[in-house]
């Protein structure tokens, strides 16, 4: 969960991308990185198998500097998406304040995308964290190939669940930020009412978005 150095006036969040297989969560990660330069604290690490997938978790850590002198660290993790690396997964998630889960947004990955949903679900359990006291948002990836999700069907995803939904073409950065953005809003929310950050440090919800909006380049959750 966040770490809190009221001595340096230092928050720490931790967030995690999660997902099927080649979903997309560390392009993710890739075009944050590109869109915040200045602002991270040490390069992307990303470990790969010989099949190019990440074999166990990216990590960009985000620094700024919000209104009333609080310096805010964000750390993102992407999981690896291969069942064979479930203890990986449920190691990355420990201590997590929100969750973005990446999906594809094809029909065919359907199955892939329930199974890695429930499986999200069983490690969180396992780490003894209850999902509902998370940021999480639901990120639908891949909206330029073919055969994917109506755009009507995408509504009814959003009116049926309570998770924020995005879309996404993470190759080329479209829905990149509105989902990180959005993302660090849910955990804040969440975390804020735990910990009072506006009582301890003076910081509302809307300054600190909108200093990693401005950082992103001006994109809205």
């Amino acid at each position: 969960m966040a770490f809190i150095d009221m001595s340096r006036r230092e928050l720490t969040i931790k967030l995690v991308y999660y997902g099927p297989a080649l979903s997309g969560k560390t392009t993710n990660l890739i075009q944050l990185h590109r869109r915040m330069q200045g602002h991270t604290d040490g390069e992307l690490v990303t470990l790969n198998t010989r099949d190019d997938r990440t074999l166990f978790f990216d990590l960009l850590p985000l620094r700024l500097s919000v209104r009333g002198g609080l310096s805010l660290r964000v750390k993102l993790f992407t999981v690896p998406g291969q069942v064979i690396h479930n203890t990986t997964r449920k190691i990355v998630l420990q201590g997590a304040d929100g969750v973005a889960f990446v999906a594809d947004s094809r029909v065919s990955q359907t199955r892939a995308n329930n199974e890695s949903f429930a499986n999200l679900r069983a490690n969180l359990l396992d780490n003894g964290i209850v999902m509902s006291e998370l940021g999480m948002v639901i990120q639908l990836n891949k909206r330029d190939l073919p055969g994917i999700r109506t755009d009507e069907e995408v509504a009814r995803i959003r009116a049926k669940g309570s998770e924020p939904v995005y879309t996404a073409v993470a190759l080329r950065g479209d829905g990149v930020a509105e989902t990180f953005l959005g993302l660090f809003s849910q955990s804040w929310r969440k975390l804020e009412r735990r910990y009072g950050f506006q009582e301890r440090f003076g910081v509302e919800h809307d300054d600190v978005v909108e200093s990693l909006s401005h950082a992103l380049g001006g994109a809205t959750p």
